[in-house]
Formats: structure tokens, C-alpha cells, sequence
């Protein structure tokens, strides 16, 4: 799998900030596809399914790519 792109969080479900420029990256091309798509698309409905789009697409990475996978945490690991 190669080496983790985000921390996992210390208390709970997920992930925290990203660890590695690669993480880094995906956050900002996420945040770039977002904001900037507005400018982009023609209609609503279409900035609608980029957004989701732009989600899914994250949370797949990240759950990925997250140092010891996403897993409930109470802040003991």
C-alpha cells in the first residue's frame, strides 16, 4: 500500500490532517474542485454533482490512505 498520506484521528472515526505532500495535495485539488467549480459549470444541479462527485472521490482516498486504516479510536493508540 505504500506510505500513509493522512493521520488518523486521536478520538474517533476517520481521518486528521494529512502527513505527506501527497495528502496535502489531494486536499487542495478537493478544495480547488469545489470552490473554483463554481466558475465552471453552467447550472446548479451541475456544480450539485461535481460536489458529491468531489467526495466521494475524497473519502475513497483518504480511507485509503490513512495510517492504520479508519477505525473507531479513544485516543489510547
Amino acid at each position: 500500500m505504500g506510505k500513509p498520506w493522512f493521520n488518523p484521528k486521536i478520538y474517533g472515526y476517520g481521518a486528521g490532517l494529512p502527513c505527506a505532500w501527497q495528502g496535502w495535495a489531494v486536499l487542495a485539488a478537493f478544495l480547488a474542485i469545489v470552490l473554483g467549480g463554481r466558475f465552471v459549470v453552467a447550472t446548479d444541479g451541475a456544480y450539485a454533482l461535481v460536489g458529491v462527485a468531489a467526495v466521494i472521490v475524497l473519502v475513497a482516498i483518504v480511507a485509503a490512505k490513512t495510517r492504520g486504516g479508519w477505525r473507531w479510536r479513544w485516543g489510547r493508540d
